[in-house]
């Protein structure tokens, strides 16, 4: 993946601040969540490495907003209304990796954050 397949929210700046490392590419499993610690928060990690797009990796929020558990990357990625999504394992509610939004319910919303690869390197952006 290229430092230019960056997946950001739209509300994000276009650039982040600075890139920290978070895991390495051996943590990443296909197709699927696994989770690693940043600045006091569990970040849910989906790595898509065979899309039309080419290999995609995106970062949100590990908390359910709805259940309030950590469950996020145990969930099930897939496609809904033309969206890429993943489903949250207690309520079944789809957000969308993209930015977070709730398909069913438009108050609810999952942290997003910039995120690539570099070499082996996971890295997360922070945004000042």
């Amino acid at each position: 993946m290229s430092q230019s397949n960056v997946v950001r929210a739209a509300s994000r700046p276009a650039a982040p601040a600075a890139w920290r490392p978070l895991c390495k590419r051996a943590d990443l499993v296909a197709n699927s969540g696994v989770v690693a610690w940043f600045e006091g928060a569990q970040v849910a990690l989906f790595h898509l490495p065979h899309t039309a797009e080419g290999e995609k990796l995106y970062a949100t929020d590990n908390r359910d907003p709805k259940s309030g558990a950590n469950v996020i990357g145990r969930g099930l990625v897939g496609h809904l209304k033309g969206d890429l999504v993943i489903a949250s394992p207690l309520y079944k509610q789809h957000f969308r990796l993209e930015d977070g939004s709730c398909l069913e319910y438009p108050e609810q919303r999952l942290r997003v954050w910039p995120v690539r690869l570099n070499g082996d390197a996971v890295e997360i952006g922070v945004v000042a």
